[in-house]
């Protein structure tokens, strides 16, 4: 990883390059069924979750200071677990996302959900 990555420039396919080659020279594919990596996702979300616990709806968030860096980390660990579930599963994340979008779209109309919190089926 000689070129830092960024949002505003790397794509998906690269990150998920990388992804693939960390897990190849450590011959971990093997471990990384389907199953495993939705488990590991719910694994690596909680851990996210965990930095905001007791935190006040007002408050500093996360609630304690030396929490912030672990923020990055674990929202990357779950990014990771995504990209080896996605090449597992043979998912086109990006193609997935946008069909996902197009659904939404259609039951969240701009006109009846604007600003509202409420589910689909509560419009």
């Amino acid at each position: 990883m000689s070129t830092p990555f960024s949002d505003k420039t790397t794509s998906i396919a690269e990150l998920s390059a990388q992804v693939r080659a960390f897990n190849l020279d450590r011959d971990w594919s093997r471990y990384h069924s389907p199953r495993n990596l939705a488990m590991a996702i719910s694994v690596e979300a909680a851990e996210l979750l965990e930095l905001y616990l007791w935190s006040s709806d007002d408050g500093p968030q996360p609630p304690v200071a030396s929490r912030r860096p672990k923020v990055a980390e674990e929202a990357a660990d779950v990014m990771i677990c995504l990209l080896n579930l996605c090449q597992a599963a043979e998912i086109d994340l990006a193609a997935a996302v946008q069909a996902k979008l197009r659904r939404n779209a259609e039951k969240y109309p701009v006109q009846a959900s604007r600003g509202r919190l409420e589910k689909s089926t509560e419009l």
